[in-house]
């Protein structure tokens, strides 16, 4: 009987898995950048920058880590709509969902870089 031991697997495998993570992780990170560089230099909704009335909301955004996002209580209503006091509505203009629409592929591709690498 022929008997193989494998010894040191479990570092190795810590080692690869610590790799990648990191490696994900400065992809994702780039990408967040990207999203929030574009909401902050771009005035235009439709090209994944955000709406300006006042700055505030423009100057709200932020990236941290994983996430992007606006730090203003009323953004939820310029994205999606709201309703008007008096009456009447005014639609949302989707300026969020266009950004992430527009890096959608940019991050597919990054990741895809990055995998082939190794």
């Amino acid at each position: 009987m022929i008997r193989f031991e494998l010894m040191g697997t479990e570092t190795l495998a810590a080692a690869l898995k610590a790799k990648s993570f990191t490696d994900f992780k400065r992809v994702e990170s780039k990408n967040i950048l990207q999203m929030r560089n574009r909401a902050v230099s771009s005035r235009n909704p439709s090209s994944g920058g955000t709406p300006v009335d006042s700055r505030e909301l423009q100057l709200s955004a932020h990236a941290s880590g994983d996430v992007f996002g606006y730090t203003k209580d009323y953004a939820p209503h310029v994205e999606y709509g709201h309703r008007k006091v008096g009456g009447g509505y005014v639609p949302g203009q989707y300026y969020l969902r266009t950004n992430v629409n527009m890096q959608r592929e940019i991050f597919r591709e990054d990741l895809v870089k990055e995998m082939r690498k190794k």
